[in-house]
């Protein structure tokens, strides 16, 4: 969407708190022993009490709340009672949804306690790299620039990036033009970033893969050649400058 009038910030912003705040109170959630199913539940409850919507659920009839994947499950990972988390799990939360007609989306990769399995390299490299990615983001910027910068900045630190997965456009549903802002350059997008438009900019950065493939389940996606896979996403507006990252409040970053 394009915001045109105040209300429809103060709208974005609120969803958007709303899917930050929630995102940051399931990392704290997740620990050794509990269930994905837990994890969501909790995740659900806090929408739930926001008076949001689990946009998924909405859009998709996604069977969780949330996209709770783990270890070699890229994203979309159905929360389930069977899948307990145990100590340095790599685990992704996926966030989304819908107040008051606006829709906001974030998400975070992280490690379950210590870092025994050795992913917190992973990590911290897609949290950069999104920073590096957004703060170059300004009205007019080419989309397959950003898509340049960010495969060039997991080059340098021996990765990969996953070419079927993209940000997208957000805000008066979940997935809107443009939709896709891959994380590598598409020659063939010439589309250039909007002032005013907001976008959910996100990372896709792999050990071993390039395309993600969707398991037997027909949601959870995982690599096409295994490994491991970060991602890190934040819903932003566009501007003539800096631009304003509204789900800011999820602390990724920190």
């Amino acid at each position: 969407m394009s915001i045109t009038k105040e209300y429809e910030l103060v709208g974005m912003q609120k969803i958007s708190e709303a899917v930050a705040y929630t995102l940051k109170e399931m990392r704290k959630f997740a620990q050794p022993g509990i269930t994905t199913k837990e994890l969501d539940n909790y995740g659900g409850q806090i929408l739930n009490d926001l008076g949001a919507k689990s946009a998924p659920y909405l859009t998709y009839g996604f069977p969780g709340w949330t996209c709770i994947s783990t270890n070699n499950e890229f994203c979309h990972g159905i929360p389930s009672n069977r899948k307990v988390l145990k100590e340095g799990d790599l685990i992704n939360i996926d966030v989304s949804a819908e107040l008051g007609g606006f829709w906001s989306d974030n998400g975070a990769s992280f490690v379950i306690g210590n870092d025994v399995n050795k992913h917190q390299q992973l990590v911290e490299a897609s949290k950069q790299i999104l920073h590096k990615a957004i703060f170059n983001i300004k009205g007019g910027v080419r989309i397959a620039d950003i898509g340049l910068l960010i495969e060039t900045e997991a080059k340098k630190r021996g990765y990969k990036v996953i070419k079927n997965l993209t940000g997208h456009g957000v805000g008066r549903s979940l997935h809107e033009e443009p939709s896709e802002i891959a994380n590598f350059r598409d020659k063939y997008n010439t589309t250039r970033f909007k002032k005013n438009s907001v976008v959910a900019i996100e990372t896709f950065i792999s050990t071993t893969s390039t395309y993600a493939e969707t398991l037997y389940d027909g949601w959870t996606m995982v690599g096409n050649k295994g490994g491991f896979m970060a991602q890190h996403e934040h819903t932003i507006v566009v501007t003539d400058g800096k631009p304003i990252v509204l789900t800011e409040m999820n602390d990724i970053w920190n």
